[in-house]
């Protein structure tokens, strides 16, 4: 009896300790490499005659003509057989389950694969295998986990497997992570059966009926109602957790290609496409490796074999129409790769010759059009863009400019902005002045000019955005004048010297126009004289900061509100006391500051009606003469001012605060307020100009260098080229001077690319 009750004791034992194995990863299995939608390229000989066919879901095979032995990526080995080891060691690895999130395992690294053992003899228990193919991925070891955990991680992505390896010293993980990267690196790249398959239409493309026949035996190719279940094209394993897209919820490469599929085909039952358009779009847009594989997983659900081509016929609605919408809207928001583009043009050319539906060769048309002009957009298209394109239709898009004016211009996908500086030009008889135009996207009294080779549509999809964020602002396209290179012969009955009046009286009103205060009032007295005729006490006045600088009246308030000098500031006694006494005395200066402007808005408003008075019969044309009189008398007439923080010149002078005017003849600075210049310097004399660093400007002259620090370098940028360029343009028609016989108009970039208008 004892012994017997020994031989049970032993056997529980045995088998208790089996299972805590298990549980902590000992009895892992091999990891089975049979790839259902992966093969090697050195696997591939002669010409593909294969049956593909989507798993379903008893688990049958997809790969139904290939042989067991050929659809291996690598076969599986023994240890007996005693590979060539090239690392080895002793490494921590995480495993899921129970009390230990860290186990002890030997580790061997092979030409093939990465085993992971029970310990280094030879008898010892090869517990999993993760073979390493070309689509394997490697994270390195980061600092951030080591602060976390105390070791330096590394974690190998394969096909099943994952490890995360962990130890405590830093050289030892950048050794095992360089090894495993070597072997991935040496291994041949993996195709999938769609890759050959493509292969093999672009070597027979001029032999229909070998193209045909591909088609009709391998369904891989063509539309499908169950999904898939492996990306069309190889993709690494691993995930997005240590790059940047990782905040916008994404996981693997692999398997958001599958999740694509997914949407696009929700399109056929969406009551709402253009949503899940863009959701397909944005998602594409921000991982770059789905481009080629959405346009696969399209092209494959607008292709078509002669079998099914009398069914669509008679089967109505096309459910295939709603797949040829969405790569209408890819073909004008981002390209594929060079042999996915010839592999699409083809598809498109195959189409037109089989499809005996119009709305489909209609589609094909119109998307080989677009991939001709279609350049990478920076924002998906807007809803509006998107039912055009639908409907392959240009959009309406609303053009102002200075005054009350506007127009509607029709664009599309491929629009820039310099083709609507030339339609608006055309439109408003403006081709032949000697100034140039651009477009400024406008909100409130900001703006900012658009480069000219900007895709509007994308400003408009920009505009859409940030209507969703801030519903209460308008953003707006406007046409206004940019290079100002000649402003006295302007004829004062065009409309182009209502685009200089305007203008101006948008530099008045933002302080940006140095002349006295009784200048000032009289501006804002022709304004009113201009904008609303003669002075009527039943005609509302606007208000004052529409024709008066605001700024003016702060600074005086601020001026008559300052303390006298000398005046003692008495604290009571304590830091409790001493800061309520602040608060309460700066509470009290701000209520003397609103008083105090109030009370300047007030008088300035009093003075300004007088003089509106004094201008009764004044014309709208006399009155907007008199305001540019006025503004003419200011030497920088004519500039665009730009706020400088900082500014250092190399004979050793600097200042703050400061305004940065470029014109047509002359870069100067001014102090905020004052109409004499601090510096000028001719054209003629600059010999360079460009961006240092990320916030300053440096621009070189015939004797010294002068640097400036601002926010507004690609706006300082711009202005500047498009000055030099319009210069340029207009030497060599009036006087055929070419660019080696005039080099100062030819100034070397320093590291900012020009954006000419």
């Amino acid at each position: 009896m004892p012994l017997l009750g020994a031989r049970c004791w032993l056997l529980c034992c045995r088998q208790g300790f089996s299972l805590l194995g298990r549980e902590h990863g000992e009895k892992e299995e091999d990891e089975d490499e049979e790839s259902i939608e992966l093969r090697n390229k050195d696997a591939r000989t002669g010409q593909l005659e294969v049956t593909i066919s989507q798993p379903t879901a008893n688990g049958t095979p997809s790969l139904a003509g290939v042989c067991e032995e050929n659809s291996r990526l690598i076969m599986k080995k023994t240890m007996e057989d005693e590979p060539e080891v090239l690392v080895k060691g002793w490494l921590l690895r995480e495993v899921s389950g129970g009390w230990l999130r860290q186990r002890r395992f030997w580790f061997t690294l092979t030409t093939d694969s990465l085993d992971c053992c029970s310990g280094p003899e030879r008898d010892d228990r090869r517990l999993s295998m993760l073979v390493l193919t070309s689509l394997c991925s490697v994270l390195w070891p980061d600092k951030h986990t080591y602060k976390q955990t105390g070791y330096w991680s590394l974690t190998v992505y394969g096909r099943k497997h994952c490890y995360k390896l962990f130890t405590k010293h830093f050289n030892e993980a950048v050794h095992w992570a360089c090894a495993v990267q070597k072997v991935i690196d040496s291994k041949a790249p993996v195709e999938t059966p769609t890759q050959l398959l493509i292969r093999d239409i672009e070597e027979n493309k001029f032999n229909p009926e070998v193209v045909e026949h591909i088609y009709q035996h391998n369904p891989i190719l063509t539309y499908t109602q169950s999904p898939l279940y492996a990306p069309l094209l190889p993709f690494p394993y691993g995930s997005l957790d240590h790059t940047h897209m990782a905040g916008k919820g994404y996981t693997s490469v692999r398997e958001e290609a599958v999740r694509l599929f997914n949407c696009v085909q929700q399109l056929e039952s969406a009551p709402e496409p253009v949503p899940l358009i863009q959701g397909i779009l944005q998602t594409a847009l921000d991982l770059r490796p789905l481009r080629d594989e959405l346009y696969c997983q399209t092209v494959k659900q607008t292709s078509i074999t002669h079998t099914n081509t009398q069914t669509n016929t008679q089967t109505q609605p096309n459910p295939q129409l709603r797949y040829w919408q969405l790569l209408t809207c890819m073909s004008c928001t981002f390209l594929p790769s060079s042999s996915v583009l010839r592999y699409l043009r083809f598809h498109l050319k195959r189409v037109q010759s089989v499809c005996v539906d119009s709305e489909v060769e209609s589609y094909a048309w119109f998307i080989a059009q677009a991939l001709e002009k279609t350049r990478c957009r920076e924002c998906v298209p807007s809803w509006d863009e998107i039912q055009g394109l639908m409907s392959r239709q240009e959009m309406l898009c609303t053009v102002h400019y200075p005054g009350p004016g506007c127009c509607r211009i029709a664009i599309n996908s491929h629009t820039t902005a310099n083709e609507v500086v030339r339609k608006m030009a055309e439109r408003l008889g403006l081709q032949d002045s000697r100034n140039t135009f651009a477009l400024f996207e406008q909100k409130a009294c900001w703006e900012r000019v658009i480069g000219g080779s900007t895709i509007i549509a994308d400003v408009i999809t920009r505009f859409e955005n940030h209507s969703v964020k801030e519903p209460d602002s308008e953003w707006r396209l406007c046409f206004k004048l940019y290079c100002l290179l000649d402003t006295d012969n302007i004829s004062i009955d065009s409309i182009e010297y209502l685009f200089l009046y305007e203008q101006c009286h948008e530099m008045v009103v933002r302080g940006q126009l140095p002349v006295c205060d009784d200048d000032l009032l009289s501006l804002a007295a022709l304004r009113l004289q201009a904008v609303q005729g003669d002075f009527s006490a039943l005609v509302p006045v606007p208000p004052l900061e529409q024709v008066f600088p605001v700024r003016v009246l702060e600074a005086r308030a601020l001026l008559a509100t300052a303390d006298p000098p000398g005046c003692p500031t008495l604290f009571p006694a304590g830091l409790l006391a001493g800061a309520l006494w602040g608060q309460k005395r700066r509470e009290e200066q701000d209520q003397r500051l609103r008083a105090r402007l109030r009370e300047e808005a007030a008088l300035t408003t009093a003075s300004i009606l007088e003089r509106w008075k004094a201008l009764s019969g004044h014309s709208r044309r006399d009155s907007m003469a008199a305001y540019l009189t006025i503004a003419r008398q200011w030497s920088g007439f004519g500039c665009t001012l730009y706020e400088v923080d900082f500014y250092i010149s190399s004979t050793g002078s600097f200042s703050q605060r400061l305004w940065l005017g470029v014109a047509a003849s002359c870069v100067s600075l001014y102090r905020e307020g004052e109409a004499e210049a601090l510096e000028c310097l001719p054209v003629a004399q600059i010999c360079s100009y460009g961006v240092s660093d990320s916030n300053t400007f440096r621009i070189t002259a015939a004797d010294r260098d002068l640097l400036f620090e601002t926010t507004k370098l690609t706006e300082i940028m711009q202005l500047m080229n498009a000055y030099f360029s319009a210069t340029r343009r207009q030497l060599g028609k009036e006087d055929c001077i070419t660019m080696e016989t005039t080099p100062k108009l030819r100034p070397s970039l320093l590291e900012l690319p020009s954006h000419p208008v």
